[in-house]
């Protein structure tokens, strides 16, 4: 569904985005993670046209976006950051309108404006201007203006700021009925956003990909990636130091202790299972453990190990 080949820009002497390229297929959620500056942003105002490339280019559904701008966009639905709108416009008569110029006429115009104010729940305030709506209802606005003409390819750049926990959930639920249709890219801060609706990752850094794979495969370059969480009632130094004697363990952190409770994580050797050995080390002393916890990996220690190092610059 989107084609991005060799993507570049350049602000003057600044290059932004270094020769991006990727593939996006239906049925994908492609979580876009960079920090701030790394050029994601930017990577999608190319894609969607607002911006040109300096060299590259995107292709989106068998159309190029430098040569067919306005095919490209008939095919994508796009939430950029920070949601504009029409301040003096109501979501009614502001939904009216994209759907205008989206083509949509008559009464599949009024029904398709109905199911999508439905899914993002405007119904309350689609008579009050925009200006006077809360930030989270301006970003479901937003949403509702890039899903109403049901895009084959969906950008959305940081869809659930704003939103508090319950309209966070009910936008990922939105995304995940939405995805087997539509290939989807999520650009977002929120890592715990990735683990719940991405099916892919990709980590932009400096204007670079330097990451593309499942969130279970970034979470496995974590060094939490199979580590066991242990509670030991009443265990002392003699527990950390048996752990830190068995076969596999690479190393054990002591964490503070409370109400006579050891406890601590307990590192693999190269990433593999060592939570079997543990539990029967602990057994075989007869630790009385409180908990015992492998962890899948901490996807916040991977995105700081890919991505620190003096991008700050880039737009």
């Amino acid at each position: 569904m989107l084609e991005i080949r060799q993507l570049t820009k350049r602000f003057g002497p600044i290059l932004a985005v270094d020769g991006v390229s990727l593939n996006v297929a239906r049925g994908e959620v492609l979580g876009f993670l960079g920090p701030n500056g790394a050029g994601k942003s930017t990577t999608m105002k190319m894609v969607t046209g607002f911006l040109p490339p300096t060299s590259g280019t995107a292709v989106v559904g068998g159309h190029d976006v430098v040569k067919e701008p306005l095919e490209v966009k008939e095919k994508i639905g796009y939430l950029p950051e920070g949601a504009p709108a029409y301040p003096d416009m109501t979501p009614e008569s502001f939904l009216n309108f994209i759907a205008e110029v989206r083509g949509l006429r008559g009464a599949a115009r009024r029904s398709r404006i109905d199911e999508v104010v439905a899914q993002v729940h405007l119904e309350g305030v689609m008579r009050q201007t925009i200006d006077t709506l809360s930030k989270g209802y301006k970003r479901r606005v937003g949403l509702a203006q890039a899903i109403l003409h049901d895009p084959d390819v969906l950008i959305m750049d940081e869809p659930t700021d704003g939103l508090d926990p319950n309209q966070k959930h009910e936008v990922r639920t939105l995304i995940r009925q939405m995805a087997p249709r539509k290939a989807i890219i999520l650009s977002t801060h929120i890592l715990e956003e990735v683990e719940a609706v991405c099916t892919r990752t990709v980590i932009i850094a400096r204007g670079r990909l330097v990451f593309d794979g499942t969130p279970a495969a970034l979470a496995a370059r974590s060094r939490h990636h199979n580590a066991v969480a242990l509670c030991v009632r009443s265990g002392g130094p003699v527990v950390i130091s048996e752990l830190r004697g068995l076969p596999s363990v690479s190393s054990v952190e002591e964490l503070p202790s409370s109400n006579g409770v050891l406890r601590c994580v307990v590192y693999p050797r190269d990433g593999q299972p060592v939570v079997t050995e543990v539990s029967q080390h602990a057994r075989g002393r007869g630790w009385q453990v409180d908990e015992i916890r492998v962890e899948s990996g901490r996807l916040d220690d991977v995105f700081r190990q890919m991505t620190t190092g003096g991008g700050g610059n880039r737009a």
